[in-house]
């Protein structure tokens, strides 16, 4: 459990120094001053200084920083402010692409090494490693009151009367709970613990959830040769970056329209969670899952919502509409009531968070 813990935080970490570095390595591309580039925040632990940039190691793990020169300066040509437009825009977006870029990698790394991917219980051939997953869990659901969990594999499944071995489609468990009422045991694989659940299935569930409450997903590894796995990294990457715009198009479509968004806000502490979790599932399984997180940590950067990164070129979009910048005083302003928002939309967030793990 630690070292699920300690694999979660520097991953975490390490998506957030890269972040940084994207606004770094363009700000520098364009001849912008970085006075200094920091690893977590200060106090600072040590420093030093190559060419104009000071490099910090700092005390407080909660992420890394850049600060770039003169962002109303527009005089000195090594200040932000004294930048294009354009290149203004690119420094701030620097940060959202290395998100994505970190997502490619990651998910070519997997594609080569050997990919999870859903299949249907009639695909065969090329396949290895197949099993059934959880990849859903309804509120209160018998399988969240029995303690199941998001990536958690069905190995056998049972009662007094039959045991089903070697569950590998998906069929096989819904047929089995159709056909048997009552109370089951489900073998359940998580990492490398084999343990058995109990749990009696839901005889008239809410639409939708089945009566485990449970979603089930039939997953089996596929590997790429290194240039194929490339180019499927790319496409998605950009796939999973459409679903999710594709969602979150849906949920606001429901939430207009007053129907469920089917949408579960989540805060960095539940985040963390489900990065442990998956640091206790095998390697790929792990790396697939923070590719995915920063999808979503990309799209939220790029929201048009202070003080985001897509906040910041909502600035410089109304500055090129209006032919100069937006008074510092008013931005500030708008900054800082977004910034309070966010601030306690994260609290209370966090608060539920804490109360969904324990």
């Amino acid at each position: 459990m630690f070292l699920s813990f300690l694999i979660a935080f520097f991953s975490l970490i390490f998506l957030l120094i890269l972040h940084e570095f994207g606004h770094f390595i363009l700000a520098k591309k364009f001849g912008v001053k970085v006075e200094e580039f920091g690893i977590f925040y200060p106090p600072r632990i040590f420093a030093k200084r190559i060419g104009q940039t000071v490099y910090s190691l700092n005390l407080l793990p909660l992420g890394a920083f850049v600060k770039i020169y003169g962002e109303r300066k527009e005089k000195d040509p090594q200040a932000l402010g004294a930048k294009s437009i354009w290149q203004r825009a690119l420094v701030i977006l620097g940060g959202v692409l290395s998100f994505w870029i970190i997502s490619a990698v990651l998910f070519s790394i997997v594609m080569g090494s050997g990919f999870t991917q859903a299949v249907t219980d009639t695909a065969n051939g090329n396949l290895a490693d197949i099993k059934v997953q959880i990849v859903g869990l309804a509120p209160e659901s018998p399988a969240e009151k029995a303690g199941l969990k998001i990536g958690d594999v069905i190995v056998k499944i049972k009662n007094q009367k039959l045991e089903i071995k070697n569950i590998d489609k998906v069929s096989q468990v819904k047929e089995f709970i159709q056909t048997h009422e009552g109370e089951i045991t489900l073998i359940i694989q998580r990492g490398k613990e084999i343990f058995d659940v109990s749990l009696t299935p839901r005889v008239s569930p809410p639409t939708g959830e089945g009566p485990m409450g449970v979603g089930l997903v039939r997953t089996a590894q596929k590997r790429y040769p290194p240039v194929e796995a490339l180019f499927r990294g790319i496409f998605f990457t950009l796939e999973t970056t459409y679903f999710a715009l594709k969602g979150w198009g849906m949920a606001f479509k429901n939430l207009f329209l007053g129907l469920p968004t089917g949408i579960e806000l989540m805060g960095p502490v539940g985040v963390f969670s489900l990065l442990s979790q998956a640091a206790s599932q095998n390697i790929n399984y792990f790396l697939q899952f923070v590719a995915t997180i920063s999808i979503y940590v990309a799209l939220f950067n790029i929201l048009p919502i202070p003080p985001t990164d897509g906040g910041k070129l909502v600035f410089l979009f109304v500055e090129k509409l209006r032919g100069k910048k937006v008074s510092e005083k008013l931005e500030t302003a708008i900054t800082s009531i977004f910034l309070l928002l966010l601030i306690v939309l994260m609290i209370l967030t966090t608060i539920k968070d804490i109360q969904r793990i324990f």
